[in-house]
């Protein structure tokens, strides 16, 4: 245990015994004595399932302990595989009950978009701090009702942006703020695969669906990171070409985004297309990486020769063990919900502008 927590013990426990009781505890709210936070996974879909279940299993700093499913068949096996008890296992309808788990500190939202601000939102009322996967949510509103309601219960909230964990994403980031290669002048951020499903989430409008809302915020995050500047306006296209599948929906989007100090992104994402490329160009030189957003293998390499290929064994599991440090040390989170909300912010503005068919102003 460091000295600052064993520092912070110590002094809640004498303040406690001056009769401070409850409100010298309110202080530090969020801070954890637990060397380990137990995590319940909401949705056991492909991403949890193949990524985040055997991610928790290399995690130092915390641990798979619960599920929330509306499959019987689907708990049953998380059961046997990962040694859920029963008590730790729910459905949607039993989901408030967690709030009395005491096995569970944090709870990971992996649902359709169209869920996560009322899963998260129940998650914060429950007491638990939230894990909530990207995008954020379908609107700014949503966003907004998310954050306050974490605010609200004083619970710390994180999105699942991966890469900004990454450290080859971590050092071109670097790059930017010590102006390495001088000023941002363009960004070209392009994220993408073929999607053969017909009848998926990804494919349904309400739910959350199109290349904008999933693949498309790797693009849109990348521009903001490399930039560190939030855009000022967007001149965004809509196409598909299988209209049966993507009936008034984006298989593909191209976005064009304008930073107020001069630099323009061009991205584009797609469920039709394989793509996985960003190379930034600046005044005195250029970087790239690709694939820039892959679940392992980020590579690149600078103008000037230097190799970006720094390894790690698992995305993932560095994502949770760093957000569940923040949590045990009530350090603020790498990837708050404030930054969800502002991918979603330019998410709106793209989506308008394809309606009104030009560029579009993004406001503050």
């Amino acid at each position: 245990m460091s000295t600052r927590r064993i520092f912070i013990k110590n002094s809640l426990g004498s303040l406690a015994a001056l009769t401070m009781g409850n409100e010298a505890f309110s202080l530090v709210k969020g801070f954890s004595k637990k060397e380990k936070l137990g995590v319940a996974l909401v949705g056991l879909g492909y991403y949890s399932t193949d990524l985040l279940a055997p991610a928790l299993q290399l995690t130092r700093y915390c641990s798979l302990k619960g599920i929330v499913t509306g499959s019987p068949d689907k708990a049953k096996r998380w059961q046997q595989q990962y040694h859920i008890p029963e008590k730790n296992t729910y459905n949607y309808q039993s989901f408030d009950d967690i709030a009395g788990n005491a096995d569970i500190d944090v709870i990971y939202i992996v649902l359709p978009p169209s869920m996560h601000a009322e899963y998260v939102i129940k998650a914060a009322n429950a007491g638990k701090h939230v894990w909530c996967e990207k995008p954020m949510a379908v609107s700014v509103a949503e966003c907004r009702a998310m954050i306050d309601a974490c605010k609200k219960n004083k619970v710390k909230l994180s999105i699942g942006y991966r890469m900004q964990h990454e450290p080859n994403t971590q050092r071109i980031i670097q790059f930017r703020k010590d102006k390495t290669y001088g000023a941002v002048k363009e960004v070209i951020a392009r994220a993408g695969y073929f999607d053969s499903r017909t009848d998926h989430w990804k494919q349904k409008k309400e739910m959350g669906g199109g290349a904008m809302y999933d693949m498309g915020v790797y693009p849109l995050n990348a521009a903001r990171y490399v930039t560190g500047e939030e855009p000022i306006a967007v001149t965004a296209k809509q196409s598909t070409a299988r209209p049966d599948i993507y009936k008034n929906l984006d298989e593909t989007m191209q976005f064009r985004l304008e930073f107020p100090g001069g630099a323009i992104a061009e991205c584009e994402t797609s469920f039709g297309k394989n793509m996985n490329s960003l190379q930034v160009t600046c005044t005195k030189g250029w970087y790239k990486l690709e694939p820039f957003q892959a679940y392992g293998g980020i590579k690149g390499t600078t103008s000037d020769g230097k190799a970006l290929n720094a390894n790690i064994p698992n995305q993932q599991a560095k994502q949770m063990d760093e957000d569940a440090q923040a949590i045990l040390q009530n350090t603020p989170v790498l990837v708050p919900g404030e930054e969800g909300l502002k991918d979603i912010k330019v998410v709106e503005a793209v989506y308008r502008s394809v309606k009104e068919n030009g560029r579009m102003l993004i406001g503050g």
